[in-house]
């Protein structure tokens, strides 16, 4: 019983991290119904600016506080350029057919996508871990975390916020939840629906680089490191409900409660528990938690 506070603070922190790499790909699928299998390689491609951006900044002699502004800068450029070159490039030739259709495609995008930046990087791990170490540590009671981990939960909390206010507060929120409803009856009302899908897939795709941004100073920056997160992040939204932002912090906490829970109590079924909470959520619901009502065409 007394590793309850070590379990929960665990899970909040491995939560908040969950939902900043499932994030973008719930948005991607709400607005666009496009199940992204390339997010993971656009988390990486986050992960790789961050490391390469902050490791020029600190190796030219300046201040270790402004690394934490290159790493979101890193990571808003990358995502800004993959995004834009992705959407016009291929998304947008796809669009109207078949959901399966869409997978595929993103799927080869993903195997071009590592690919690619392992042709850029290289296949020797990248390491930048100044920004994790550099704020120290904090206790809470007989618990030390490093101060990096409630940054994490911050970055979480404010995007999460900013995206819930910009769907329901904003003028071009409404219009997007428009978009979302009917794309028919969006283009019919003079909406610019494929500028919507444009704006939408980039900002799902910087979403993923800040993820691989945030995640950077705390692991080895390697190959393949893409594919293990997607299958977690594909865990969030399936659990929470595809396209739904608050299914997706509901699945982030839940699968990130279970995880700490089991690294506590049962370490050897740290993995096996996350696709346990996945397939009993699934038995009882089966399009997930937060799932929307269906449109029906006649």
């Amino acid at each position: 019983m007394n590793q309850i506070p070590a379990v929960l603070a665990d899970g909040i922190i491995y939560a908040s991290w969950l939902f900043l790499i499932a994030a973008g790909l719930t948005l991607i699928y709400g607005v666009m119904k496009i199940l992204n299998m390339a997010h993971g390689s656009l988390y990486a491609l986050g992960a790789y600016a961050a490391a390469s951006l902050g490791g020029a900044w600190l190796a030219h002699g300046y201040s270790p506080y402004g690394s934490y502004a290159v790493l979101i800068v890193a990571a808003v450029i990358a995502g800004l350029a993959a995004g834009v070159v992705i959407e016009r490039g291929l998304l947008r030739f796809m669009y109207g057919r078949d959901e399966v259709t869409l997978l595929l495609a993103t799927y080869a995008l993903l195997l071009i996508l590592e690919d690619l930046i392992k042709l850029a990087w290289g296949v020797d791990p990248y390491f930048f871990a100044e920004p994790y170490s550099l704020l120290g540590t904090l206790e809470f009671g007989n618990l030390i975390y490093p101060t990096y981990d409630l940054l994490l939960i911050a970055v979480a909390l404010i995007i999460g916020g900013a995206m819930s206010w910009m769907l329901k507060r904003t003028r071009s929120g409404k219009l997007l939840r428009v978009v979302i409803h009917d794309r028919e009856v969006s283009v019919a009302m003079g909406i610019n629906v494929g500028r919507f899908y444009l704006t939408t897939f980039t900002a799902g795709t910087i979403l993923a680089a800040i993820g691989g941004a945030i995640t950077a100073p705390m692991i080895s920056v390697v190959p393949g490191m893409g594919v293990e997160v997607i299958v977690l992040a594909f865990a969030v939204v399936v659990i929470g409900g595809l396209g739904s932002l608050p299914g997706a912090a509901l699945g982030a906490v839940i699968v990130g409660i279970t995880r700490a829970a089991a690294v506590h109590y049962l370490p050897e079924a740290e993995l096996f528990s996350v696709y346990l909470v996945m397939a009993v959520v699934l038995i009882f619901r089966p399009k997930g938690l937060f799932a929307g009502a269906e449109v029906r065409k006649i």
